[in-house]
């Protein structure tokens, strides 16, 4: 069974751990960027949430796992709210599966 993981801050990444998520805490892009490919090696992640701030420090680390079915990496919002990566990455994931902008 494949796991779940969220990389972030630890206190905004800590209540995942009720929910069963595996948590690995990151302060900044490189230990972002560490802890994203040590998940990623594992294969054992189907998917891992990474906070939109520190997501914004290594996109290039991001978009080596674009193309792979696992794990899919999903930004989400961070303390201070949204930046729009999340949004600008749904827009892109679509337009290139249907080949079309449609938002």
């Amino acid at each position: 069974m494949y796991k779940i993981g969220i990389i972030g801050a630890g206190e905004c990444v800590s209540a995942f751990l009720a929910l069963g998520f595996s948590v690995m805490e990151a302060t900044d892009g490189a230990s972002a960027a560490a802890a994203l490919h040590a998940a990623a090696k594992t294969g054992e992640y189907a998917v891992l949430f990474l906070d939109e701030a520190l997501a914004a420090a290594i996109p290039e680390d991001i978009a080596r796992y674009a193309d792979d079915p696992l794990p899919a990496v999903v930004v989400l919002p961070g303390k201070n709210g949204s930046m729009g990566m999340g949004a600008a990455a749904l827009k892109n994931a679509m337009e290139r599966a249907i080949g079309a902008d449609i938002l």
